[in-house]
Parts: structure tokens; C-alpha cells; sequence
């Protein structure tokens, strides 16, 4: 989706000539003048408009207006939730028309949640095409988002181009088939975002991750004919003494469960089990549209989790990168197992911060829903900043506890730890194995079981969490990389 950037108020955009006018209306539209204001006031007058959020009126060449169509569309009281309700039920009534270009008219009262209203746009339009021919795009192909000034929303600009593009790369690898986005696909997926400035990638095989000692790894692709990849991307954007910010993204392409096999219904969505890696593919993608002054790592250990003759086995002991040895209790807890030896790998880099981010547990789904990730760490400062970029991004978390009697039942009487417990607390037992691994740096894990995908006629990858990583990062980057702060009451608000 092409976004462009425009300075527009409300009188201006009655002459502006589009083919679908959008113009979000909020409680406070009564601060506007001119033509569109008065068709407000008179749609109000006569109950057929309201501006609670999601509420739309569509006119067909409305007089006085340059647009081919013109939707009157609430959005509440303009909070952030309210501009992504209110652009995405635009979008969906404008969807079945043979509209090409859509403006965007952002009210001052509206303009600061302009990131959220180009990323509603952009996840209302998308259409998956890689492997259906078939599907036909919508005809929306451009937004312009209008707003009261054009200049002071570039930075805000900038930083909607970026993340659409990054959510939309996520979006695209998570719902690929496994045989269409192997570890050796994901590979290859990396190497094209390092054609760009700033940005590198370098690709393992299996006889580098075995010199590794990347053992736990190893086993768990050891029952597919897929071989493994170990993927690490590097973007340089601030002199190599800083210390980067380590992402490392679960990239089990398929998940059988193995040998401890999956239920047959509703396997098909094991292969949005590398949606961790779709989402520092994204983050990647997004950095090479901004260009911050900072250094990111990205490490994706990449497979299948198969059944077979050379399968990893119930009982089965295997010894990690650590020199920890993991007795495998169930197979089908193979993301930890990869997740462990890239998180001693981040170690080299001497990061600044480590987070994980899995489609790890089904155990979330149950504790969270569908509407936040579950958020661990083991840094007070890390976990604040997490949050606080979800909260901004609307890419919300939830923070989980990691109390030490948790990995009571990770011990064992063959191994120095089990990579299972019992059924309890499974998401957060899940965390204390991974923390095993990480006591050199600040450290924490994003579980997106239940962020990553949407089940049912909705089905496919949301691109999450990209947002609240980039949200992350740029709030890392030196005070000339970032938009313009917001006041301590439009951050109330926002929430």
C-alpha cells in the first residue's frame, strides 16, 4: 500500500480531489468549519450520524466536494483505539467499490494517532495473494493522510511508512505455507534485507550450529528433511561501540509436535509457529525504512519439528550451548530448545538488552486471550519499556511473573533441567527454562501464541509484535531519530 502525506483540514478537503474521502469525526468536530462540517451538523440533526467509534455514513458524489464519495466516519471520544476502530469500518465499506485512492482527513483533535490510523488502513487492505492467484487485491492501492500540518507530522510519517512495511513482511512470511517458507526460504528472506543500507545478514548450516555446540538446537531438526537454519541479521546504525539490542525470533517453519504429535484438527496453523522470526524479519525491515542511530541483532534458529526415524525422542538427554544438559520430556516443547542456544549465542554480542519473541506455550493463549502477549523479563527498566511501547504501538502486553519456585518442576533425575513441567503455569515454566540461559544480560521474553495469528474466517498472521519492537527501539534511538514527544495528558488519553 502506497502512503502519502498531505496537509488538509476539513476546508480544504472539500476541494481536494480523491476518490474517497474519510473523514474521521470525533467528539470535538464541532471545532470545524465550512461545507463538510455543516453536512455533519445536518446528519447529526437528523439522527442518521453519531461519532461513536466505528459509526459510518457514505455519500455518492456529494455536492460541493471534489470526491467521488465522501464517508462521514465517529471516532469517539479520538483515542487511539477509537481512530483504529473508526478507520478500519471506513475501510471495510469502501472495500466493495472501485476505489483506488483513499484520503485520510486527520482533525488536529485526531492528527497525533496518525501511525495507528495508516496502520489500520494498511491491515483492512491486505489481501493474501502468495499462493492464491486467485484472491483479487482491493482496489484501494493509495492512502494519503491528510492532516492540520503536513511538516510537523513527517517524523510520525516516517514512522507509519516504516512500520506498515515491517507489520506487512510479518504478515506475509507467517502465513505462507511450510512449504512455501522453509528455514532454507526464511534464509533466504533475510539475505534480501540485507540489500539494504546499514543492514547484514549471515547464514548457519547445520555443521556450523553443530561446531556451535548448539546441540539442543540441532536435535529438534533432526526428524526433518528440511535442513536447519541458524539466521543472524545485524543493523548497524550507531558506532560498533554501542552495545546492540539482541531480537531473537522462534522460527519452527512447521510443528508437528514430533514424536509427542499434535491433534489433528487445527495443525495446519503450526505454520504460523515461526511467526517470532516473521516479526524480527519485519522489525528489520522497518529499521531499513528509518534508519535510527542504533545497533540491532537479530538471531532466528530456524527448522521443522518432524516425526521420523532420527526424531528426538520422549527421554531423550541433549546438551545445549550452555553445557546444560535438558532431559526432553515432551517433543512437542521444541521452541524452548531453540530458543536456549540462540540466547546463549546473543551472549557474544555483549547486548544492551535480549528479547525472545514465541509463539511458545498454548498455556498463554488460556492465561491472556488473543488480545495481549505475555511479557517476562528479569529487568524492571526492560519490562517498563515494553509495556510502555505496547501501550503506544496499541501492541499490548501484559506483564507475568517469574518467582524462582516456578521451575520447581523443571528438575530432574537424568539432566540439569527437563524442558517440561507439569500442566500448571505451563507459559510461565515455559519462561523460567528460557531464563536458565540468559543471566548475562537484561533479558526478556515476548509469548505471542495468542497475538501472532487469528483462528477461524479471519484466519492468518496479525504481524505482531513489530510494532511494540519498533515502538522499542526508536525509544532507544538519540532525541533527533523519534517523533515529536507527546504531553503527559495526550499519553493519559491514549491509553
Amino acid at each position: 500500500m502506497n502512503l502519502e502525506l498531505q496537509t488538509l483540514s476539513w476546508a480544504q478537503a472539500a476541494s481536494f480531489k480523491t476518490d474517497a474521502l474519510v473523514v474521521l469525526v470525533s467528539k470535538a468536530a464541532k471545532l470545524e468549519t465550512g461545507l463538510i462540517a455543516n453536512m455533519l451538523a445536518q446528519a447529526e440533526k437528523s439522527g442518521d450520524f453519531s461519532s461513536a467509534a466505528g459509526q459510518c455514513m457514505l455519500w455518492w458524489k456529494p455536492p460541493g466536494l471534489n470526491a467521488l464519495r465522501l464517508v462521514l466516519v465517529g471516532v469517539g471520544e479520538g483515542r487511539a483505539t477509537d481512530v483504529r476502530t473508526g478507520v478500519t469500518a471506513a475501510i471495510n465499506a469502501l472495500k466493495k467499490s472501485k476505489t483506488a485512492s483513499v484520503t485520510l482527513c486527520l482533525s488536529a483533535q485526531v492528527a497525533e494517532h496518525l501511525v495507528v490510523a495508516a496502520q489500520a488502513a494498511a491491515d483492512a487492505t491486505y489481501v493474501y495473494t502468495a499462493t492464491k492467484p486467485s484472491a483479487k487485491a482491493l482496489s484501494i492501492d493509495k492512502v494519503v493522510l491528510g492532516v492540520p500540518s503536513a511538516s510537523a507530522a513527517k517524523a510520525d510519517f516516517a514512522l507509519a511508512q516504516a512500520q506498515v512495511a515491517g507489520v506487512a513482511l510479518a504478515r506475509e512470511w507467517g502465513n505462507r505455507p511450510a512449504n512455501h517458507a522453509t528455514p532454507n526460504h526464511l534464509a533466504q528472506a533475510a539475505k534480501q534485507l540485507a540489500k539494504h543500507a546499514r543492514v547484514s545478514c549471515e547464514v548457519l548450516g547445520l555443521k556450523e550450529v553443530e561446531r556451535l555446540g548448539m546441540g539442543s538446537f540441532a536435535a529438534v531438526s533432526q526428524g526433518s528433511a528440511q535442513p536447519l537454519r541458524f539466521i543472524v541479521l545485524h543493523y548497524k546504525g550507531a558506532a560498533a561501540t554501542q552495545a546492540p539490542v539482541v531480537l531473537v525470533g522462534k522460527g519452527i517453519t512447521f510443528d508437528t509436535g514430533g514424536i509427542s504429535l499434535k491433534p489433528g484438527p487445527g495443525m495446519d496453523e503450526m505454520k504460523f509457529d515461526m511467526c517470532g522470526a516473521a516479526s524480527v524479519l519485519g522489525t528489520f525491515e522497518a529499521l531499513a525504512h528509518l534508519k535510527p542511530s542504533l545497533n540491532v541483532v537479530g538471531l532466528i534458529p530456524a527448522c521443522e519439528n518432524m516425526p521420523g526415524g532420527k526424531a528426538l525422542k520422549p527421554g531423550d538427554v541433549v546438551t545445549s550451548m550452555s553445557g546444560q544438559t535438558i532431559e526432553i520430556l515432551n517433543t512437542d516443547a521444541e521452541g524452548r530448545l531453540v530458543l536456549c542456544d540462540a540466547l546463549t549465542y546473543a551472549k557474544r554480542f555483549k547486548p544492551r538488552a535480549v528479547i525472545d519473541i514465541a509463539t511458545l506455550t498454548g498455556a498463554c493463549v488460556i492465561a491472556l486471550g488473543h488480545l495481549r502477549s505475555g511479557l517476562y523479563a528479569t529487568d524492571e527498566a526492560l519490562a517498563a519499556q515494553l509495556l510502555a511501547a505496547g501501550e503506544q504501538s496499541l501492541d499490548l502486553c501484559w506483564r507475568m511473573p517469574l518467582d524462582d519456585e516456578y521451575a520447581e518442576g523443571l528438575k530432574s533425575n537424568f539432566a540439569d533441567v527437563a524442558n517440561v513441567a507439569d500442566r500448571s503455569a505451563g507459559s510461565v515454566t515455559a519462561a523460567k527454562f528460557l531464563q536458565r540461559f540468559t543471566k548475562d544480560y537484561p533479558w526478556a521474553h515476548l509469548d505471542i501464541a495468542g497475538s501472532a495469528w487469528k483462528s477461524g474466517a479471519a484466519k492468518g498472521a496479525t504481524g505482531r509484535p513489530v510494532p511494540s519492537l519498533l515502538a522499542y527501539l526508536m525509544a532507544q534511538t538519540p532525541l533527533a531519530d523519534k517523533p515529536a514527544k507527546r504531553s503527559a495528558k495526550t499519553a493519559t488519553k491514549r491509553r
